[in-house]
């Protein structure tokens, strides 16, 4: 900290009423960009693996919009600042945030010195923080007008901002200097002043707390940011404070604590979160399918699988195809590649698609047992860089009567899939806004029906109907599923729809509810809320508002909503204590990660002690029915487990989609079942 940025807190303090709930003056961080050099990488990283940051350590910081570079570190005149150094009005995404806090702050004064450097759109500081979709901002707008201002978290339309303005009045301002922007909250009561001059007051009581931080949709500077408080406010602050905590540590205390079962490396062939799990050797205990890829032609397609390696879970390499590079170990997207007995031997092959073609391996040896040319690329797509698909992702599907899923789904990116036999024989094709990763759902009649984008097919390739030209956005996750309280009631299909938000429709594609919370992806399915009737529909956000996590109840109703984290999650379902209550995993990091019960409470932490959390897998692997964690990087693998057996005559074993169609965007569902324990 410069010492004239201390002299400037000092006369602060002085001159302030209340006491410091924080100050900085942003001299912790370095000269430069804050997410160099992780911020070379495609920020779509971050929709599944767990990284802390993508450069500069941010703490006490958070930058919520955590997929773009926004944030510049610096010094003017020997004073550091803070600089948003992105027109983010130019991409259409949010604009970019940086908060700090405790969500429990309130009856607090924040301010802030904000130096515009661009009139285009506007900059301020941020209270009463709950989302980066739900907070408060007082802001100077255009070189002509102060605002407070309320951003909600249902938008209207498709990505059309819930801005609502609370006050507004003209000040005219340039880019030469710095104005010190100040908020006092009172309860719903709030006053805006610029240097010292009351300029705005409004009253609102929607949000009463959160956190503070400054906020810009336009290239603009801050210094001397502070958060202030009566001695009153604080101690009502730090008393919801411990009994929040107080609260989390009895529920942590009463679940089992993970604790470590095996761990191995994976030196040269380890990957991030492209694995497959599956008997490959026959001795029914799963085995861990390792891929690594290499990008060509842009960052989230068109992957070429470039190493496999098979190994025990213990570390044993049973076989390796291709050369390992630890450098093609991370990716953005899916791979076409499955572990699954597709010829209904006994015993699992891995099938996928490489060098053009569709392979059938032998799961032992690796050997490649059949093989056949990938589709034809059609002629109509617009990025067609060979004459050949090289496939995005796998599903197996019973369009013959054959419950164990013998045919094969392959499909590009968003626009097309294709329906194969075992004998890798084509059999029909499909066309549209095919998603993601599609969800094959049985009938009563044995065959399945597809969901796949915002469309329904039925076995012989005939679509019921289809949502694709309505909606803009593709379909993230997909589900077909009764999650009712009532065992006989139909299904409905249910889908995160990217920015589409939440939707949900009738099997006769009629759309039920539609709620646009945002980029919404990774749905989970299960039983997170017990006395809530039903299963309940877990999804987070990524894109324009990462890390909002959405609690449904099977009609569509918002039961809860928060951010835990700043960035995507495959949001895993974790059967951890055998009861009928189910968890959903973020991720392994002993900080931000751990799991969340259904009022997204973090109920479950991993120790601190140095374990990988890049990537998370969730599956039974002791055999008493409850799940176990895979954590991993691209150099380990460790795996936990409950820290105390089971006790009881029964337990919760519920029913998941197999392992054989895994997608790192597929939905995850996690239906009710109980067995007996002998």
């Amino acid at each position: 900290m410069s010492l004239k940025s201390l002299a400037l807190f000092a006369a602060l303090a002085a001159t302030a009423a209340g006491a410091d709930l924080f100050r900085d003056d942003f001299s912790r961080f370095p000269p430069g960009w804050l997410t160099s050099p992780v911020g070379t990488l495609n920020a779509a990283i971050q929709e599944y693996h767990y990284l802390p940051n993508r450069g500069v350590p941010l703490t006490p910081w958070e930058s919520p919009i955590a997929h773009l570079d926004s944030w510049i570190a610096g010094d003017e005149h020997g004073v550091p600042y803070l600089e948003e150094a992105v027109d983010s009005t130019a991409r259409q995404w949010a604009p970019p945030l940086f908060i700090t806090g405790d969500p429990e702050w309130g009856d607090y004064t924040v301010e802030a010195g904000l130096r515009p450097l661009s009139l285009k759109e506007s900059a301020g500081v941020v209270f009463r923080y709950r989302t980066n979709r739900h907070y408060y901002l007082f802001s100077l707008a255009g070189g002509t007008t102060a605002r407070l201002l309320r951003h909600d978290p249902i938008e209207p339309a498709l990505r059309v901002p819930a801005w609502k303005e609370l006050a507004a009045a003209p000040f005219a301002y340039d880019v030469s200097r710095y104005y010190r922007l100040q908020v006092e909250n009172r309860g719903p009561r709030m006053r805006a002043f610029i240097d010292g001059k009351l300029v705005l007051e409004a009253s609102d009581g929607d949000l009463v707390r959160g956190k503070a931080g400054v906020f810009a949709a336009t290239p603009a500077r801050f210094q001397d940011f502070r958060v202030t408080a009566e001695d009153s406010a604080i101690a009502a602050i730090r008393a919801r404070i411990g009994a929040r905590d107080g609260e989390l540590a009895r529920l942590r205390a009463g679940n089992p604590r993970p604790r470590l079962w095996k761990k191995f490396d994976t030196p040269d062939f380890g990957a991030g979160r492209n694995v497959r799990f599956g008997d490959l050797d026959g001795d029914g205990v799963p085995e861990m399918l390792i891929a690594q890829n290499i990008p060509r032609i842009r960052g989230d397609a068109f992957d070429q699988i470039s190493c496999l390696t098979a190994v025990t879970l213990v570390g044993k390499v049973l076989w390796q195809q291709g050369r390992p590079d630890p450098r093609n170990g991370l990716l953005t997207n899916d791979t076409p590649f499955q572990i699954h007995d597709i010829d209904g031997d006994g015993r699992n092959e891995v099938v996928l698609a490489r060098d053009f073609e569709l392979q059938i391996l032998d799961g032992r040896t690796g050997e490649i047992r059949r093989r056949a040319p990938m589709p034809r690329a059609p002629l109509t797509d617009k990025e067609r860089p060979w004459e050949l698909e090289t496939g995005d992702s796998i599903a197996f599907v019973n369009f013959s009567g054959d419950p164990a899923r013998h045919e094969i789904l392959i499909k590009d990116r968003y626009a097309h899939f294709w329906i194969y036999n075992n004998r890798l024989e084509p059999l029909w094709k499909g066309d549209g806004q095919t998603g993601h990763y599609p969800y094959p759902y049985r009938t009563a009649s044995g065959l399945d029906l597809l969901a796949i984008g915002y469309s329904l097919w039925d076995h012989t390739g005939k679509q019921l109907w289809s949502h694709d030209r309505q909606l803009k956005d593709h379909a993230d996750g997909v589900m077909v599923a009764n999650l009712s309280p009532d065992p006989k009631a139909e299904p409905r299909v249910y889908a995160s729809g990217s920015d589409e938000g939440f939707l949900m429709f009738d099997l006769a594609g009629n759309l039920l509810k539609q709620v646009r919370v945002g980029h919404n992806q990774s749905p989970a399915a299960g039983k997170f809320r017990m006395g809530v009737p039903g299963l309940q529909y877990m999804s987070i956000n990524f894109w324009r508002n990462p890390g909002i996590v959405t609690l449904f109840d099977w009609e569509g109703n918002i039961l809860a909503q928060e951010e835990p984290v700043h960035s995507g999650a495959p949001m895993l379902p974790v059967n951890w204590r055998g009861d009928g209550q189910e968890f959903v995993l973020l991720s392994g990091n002993p900080k931000e990660g751990g799991m969340i019960d259904g009022h997204l409470r973090r109920v479950v932490m991993f120790p601190d002690d140095g374990h990988p959390d890049l990537a998370a897998a969730v599956l039974n692997l002791t055999g008493d029915a409850r799940d176990e964690i895979v954590l991993w990087d691209q150099k380990r693998v460790w795996i936990y487990t409950q820290d105390r057996p089971f006790t009881g005559t029964r337990i919760y074993a519920p029913v998941r989609d197999p392992e054989y169609n895994d997608s790192n965007y597929r939905s995850e569902v996690s239906l009710p079942a109980w067995k007996e324990v002998k």
